[in-house]
């Protein structure tokens, strides 16, 4: 709780000092018409509900996680109808001058749903049908935000993998998504047919280094043959390009004719071992090869939707992301200038930091969304790096606390729904500083606890309350 109440402090500190006016009162950070004000009022609920959360009885939240959880899934579509538009994307309901997210609520509800599920007696991760169950409880959520085009919010409902690993999902499944990561940022990055081909050198690397006591002799030339095939193809093709003075970037699907070596080179290194009658090997190659086949899918995917499918704004985000210096140069006014100018302001901060209230890209508002997304621009700048690194030891403290709590519990139900709570945290907390140093694209989502926001404050002190509520009765589970 104490760690818990540092957040809020520092986050409202921050949102004082970003609207600081010299020349208001001295108690206008009270009044309801500015940030200040209105997140004193975010704060006031939370310790109000926070109260009211350790009244009810613990297993209140055990026996109603399915009702939270399908409430939270019928407040999402109702945006589409009912809802505001903010940023692009139409996730807000509008009270008079305040809004909400249903997402937040989302989430909790989610937790509940998912810590609830995986303490039913006879769930187990290692079995498909509690997987595909597990998984649809977090996926359904985002379906529904990813209509309202808000990505970032939806990203962070995959922190519930992290929870299924502790409950005993297999690591296969964290290698496979690593592979999917990878395929679609490298076919967001570099041209689709050198990623494939990059695939299919390590995918027949690893292949013969496999089975290479299975290869007969003719096989064996014939895998090296064409390896170096493969070598001298693109060597030669690049050097007949140079010296008829071509612009290889003129030169249609060029990309693709470099590729069938590879491709050649793929067959080559398959054909022999699958019909040797070994169905452990064959089942291997075949497992190899979906792998193979899924990650140049995905490379292809993931370069199409860029172009085509994303809206500008997103796909702006990206270039800005993967080519900040490029961006800087042709648009710095434009797609690149938040990223631009929360890097300037962070790194303008030095050591120690201009001092509170004293930052002036805060001041003239240089970096957009100052109190929400960006709050950490202004941690930077005001206190530096040491203002920073504490800021960092509260949340990664504030994380330990949580896992501490969680092992300690009799309950399976308290100790998911703690690590839950943790994975959620932990990714928005990641996330949002990354973005905002350029490590991540801006996807727009808050730092907890810190950052302005009546329903992300809300969301989060729910979470933490019900967490104490059922820690508080650990030895009665």
């Amino acid at each position: 709780m104490g760690l818990y109440v540092a957040l809020l402090v520092a986050g409202w500190a921050m949102i004082y000092s970003v609207n600081h006016d010299p020349e208001a009162p001295t108690f206008g950070f009270l009044d309801l018409n500015n940030n200040a004000g209105k997140q004193m009022l975010f704060i006031i609920i939370s310790f109000a509900l926070i109260f009211v959360i350790m009244m009810t009885d613990w297993s209140f939240w055990r026996t109603y996680a399915l009702p939270i959880y399908i409430f939270s899934l019928v407040l999402l579509p109702g945006t589409l109808i009912f809802g505001r538009e903010v940023n692009g994307a139409l996730a807000w309901y509008q009270f008079g001058g305040f809004s909400f997210q249903p997402s937040e609520l989302a989430k909790f509800g989610t937790c509940l749903a998912m810590a609830g599920y995986l303490s039913s007696t006879g769930v187990d991760l290692r079995q498909w049908r509690s997987r595909i169950f597990a998984f649809l409880i977090f996926l359904a959520p985002v379906a529904i935000i990813l209509v309202q085009s808000d990505t970032g919010s939806a990203l962070i409902f995959f922190s519930f993998v992290l929870v299924m690993y502790r409950e005993g999902l297999s690591a296969n499944w964290y290698l496979l998504g690593l592979l999917i990561v990878a395929s679609v940022i490298l076919g967001l990055a570099f041209s689709p047919p050198y990623v494939v081909a990059l695939y299919c050198w390590i995918h027949n690397f690893f292949l013969i280094a496999r089975f290479r006591r299975e290869y007969s002799r003719p096989w064996q030339v014939a895998w090296v043959t064409t390896m170096l095939l493969t070598i001298a193809w693109g060597t030669l093709s690049g050097w007949f390009l140079a010296w008829m003075k071509i612009d290889p970037t003129q030169v249609a699907h060029l990309d693709l004719y470099l590729l069938l070596p590879h491709i050649l080179l793929l067959i080559v290194a398959f054909i022999p071992n699958y019909w040797r009658k070994n169905s452990l090997i064959q089942r291997d190659l075949l497992g190899r090869l979906f792998l193979l086949l899924l990650a140049a899918g995905l490379v292809f995917a993931a370069n199409y939707a860029s172009s085509q499918l994303l809206a500008p704004h997103q796909q702006q985000r990206i270039k800005v992301w993967l080519s900040p210096s490029e961006a800087a140069a042709s648009d710095a006014r434009g797609s690149a200038y938040n990223l631009l100018h929360s890097k300037m302001a962070i790194g303008s901060g030095g050591l120690a930091g201009k001092g509170f209230t004293e930052g002036n890209m805060t001041k003239l508002n240089y970096v957009p969304e100052q109190t929400t997304d960006f709050i950490f621009c202004t941690v930077g700048e005001e206190l530096g790096f040491v203002g920073v690194a504490a800021l960092i030891a509260v949340f990664v403290a504030f994380l330990y606390r949580i896992a501490v709590l969680a092992e300690r519990q009799r309950s399976n139900f308290s100790r998911i729904y703690a690590y839950c709570v943790a994975g959620i945290i932990f990714v928005h907390f990641f996330v949002n500083i990354g973005m905002t140093m350029g490590l991540f694209p801006i996807i727009g989502i808050p730092l907890p606890f810190l950052s302005y926001g009546g329903s992300s404050l809300i969301g989060f002190s729910l979470m933490i309350g019900v967490l104490l509520k059922l820690d508080s009765n650990r030895n009665l589970a």
